[in-house]
């Protein structure tokens, strides 16, 4: 046998294990499997389920047309994986390749994925957070105990945060026939994610489906009887709002903690990686055994700058644990890079949103098409000169044109006219996203920095 050979050969084997049953632990695995790979395939997972479909928990789950047991992901092929479910991982020893997990095992690999993803941020006082009624929605469990919640009809719902999840909870009450308040210290709903440009029409979204939206305050405590039931939440501008639910919808939290010590990139903003989902180490030396996917990932674009961007995205999950796979099989040359373009979706108040690009890294906006007024148009997003982002408001046919645009680096504003645009798309505003410093709930990409390999390149796009 060549040496060739007896490379490829070792990369099909050995024992591979992926920590994290998740949407990009389960493509990542499947991808294995179809280039090839035959050795010890491990799927380690801290619930007890198989992996299964979050987007519908905020969503078909909440509004009763589903229930959270049956949002199982299909799968692809069968996989011949032995699974660790209901036992999380601890801790990481690189030097001897073992995953340390909670009930004192240690799993050994050749090649490792994270594909650990992101949790629920919980309200910050603990005694708060363990009265009757006071919820998160990131599991199944969590959809599955809120459902049922709502099932009570509950006099009212307080959602405290207005980003996507938010949102989607309190449309979801409000389409239930629930009283629902939301509360949002920002100035309107989505504008960590969206703008205020945009914030200002979801805002308008609330009230119109009679949400009771306050916005620009902060929830200081909740109150619960002495049964230990939340009764209140205490407002920081001195009022009181009277509620039976709480959803705490403060964003998420990256499942980097288990990684302390270990030596590798990881940290509060997710698990450093290169272009090729290899994760760094503490000193910024590439590491070759390691790969990351998924939420839980930070990786260079170079469509963006170079920045590293955590993106918390269905379709990037599936993108990156599919190039991450590859790349684990794959000598140098055969390794590709993973520069999925950004896209997320929505649907509130029975409106569909969906953006592409990074719209946090926009300073300016553009209504190319439509009208804010209507709740159905499409915003350009510009930074320096250049198209860098697009969002839709029940006009999601346009999104492939501009991500086109995105791909291209085309200038902004584009210097084409466009069929619909009313007078209020002549010229571009301000954004108004709100300043970085000050936290907002909701972002689906974050922008943190840049590689330490900050090479560039010109990205063209694959023509199908």
């Amino acid at each position: 046998m060549t040496i060739d050979g007896s490379l490829e050969r070792l990369k099909r084997e050995g024992r591979i294990v992926v920590v994290g049953a998740s949407l990009a632990g389960l493509r990542a695995a499947e991808t294995l499997r179809d280039e090839g790979f035959a050795g010890s395939l491990t799927m380690i997972g801290d619930e007890p389920y198989e992996p299964y479909d979050r987007p519908p928990l905020s969503k078909q789950v909440l509004l009763g047309m589903a229930t959270a047991d049956r949002t199982d992901l299909p799968r692809r092929r069968t996989l011949d994986a032995q699974w660790r479910l209901g036992v999380p991982a601890t801790g990481l020893d690189m030097a001897a390749r073992r995953v340390r997990l909670a009930d004192g095992d240690e799993v050994e690999y050749d090649r490792l994925l994270i594909a650990t993803g992101v949790r629920a941020r919980p309200w910050p006082k603990e005694d708060e957070a363990e009265l009757d009624g006071v919820f998160v929605l990131r599991t199944r469990d969590d959809a599955d105990a809120l459902e049922r919640s709502l099932a009570q009809a509950p006099r009212r719902v307080l959602v405290i945060g207005a980003g996507f999840t938010g949102s989607e909870i309190a449309s979801a009450c409000r389409e239930r026939g629930i009283a629902v308040t939301v509360a949002e210290r920002a100035a309107a709903p989505l504008v960590g994610a969206l703008g205020g440009v945009i914030g200002e029409v979801a805002a308008e979204m609330h009230r119109e489906h009679g949400v009771d939206l306050r916005c620009g305050v902060m929830v200081t405590s909740l109150e619960g009887d002495s049964s230990g039931r939340v009764r209140a939440a205490h407002l920081s501008d001195g009022n009181t709002v009277e509620t039976d639910v709480v959803v705490v919808s403060l964003g998420a939290m990256r499942n980097t903690e288990w990684l302390a010590g270990s030596g590798l990139g990881a940290g509060p903003r997710g698990i450093a990686c290169d272009a090729g989902c290899r994760a760094f180490d503490i000193r910024g030396i590439v590491t070759d055994d390691i790969y990351v996917a998924g939420d839980v990932a930070r990786s260079p674009h170079p469509l963006f700058g170079y920045q590293f961007l955590s993106l918390e995205h269905w379709g990037n999950a599936v993108s990156q644990a599919e190039t991450a796979a590859h790349n684990m099989l794959s000598e140098s040359t055969d390794r590709r890079p993973h520069i999925w373009v950004p896209a997320f979706w929505s649907s509130q108040f029975g409106v569909n949103i969906k953006s592409v690009g990074v719209p946090t890294m926009g300073t300016e906006i553009l209504i190319a098409q439509g009208s804010l007024s209507e709740r159905r148009f499409t915003g350009v997003y510009g930074y320096q000169d250049r198209v860098i982002a697009a969002v839709t408001f029940d006009q999601s046919k346009w999104l492939q044109f501009y991500q086109q645009l995105i791909e291209t680096t085309a200038p902004f504003p584009p210097p084409f006219p466009t069929v619909d645009r009313r007078p209020e798309g002549q010229q571009p505003m301000d954004a108004d996203f709100p300043d970085p410093s000050v936290p907002t709930h909701g972002p689906t990409v974050t922008v943190s920095g840049y590689s330490p390999d900050d090479r560039r390149l010109t990205f063209t796009p694959a023509r199908h």
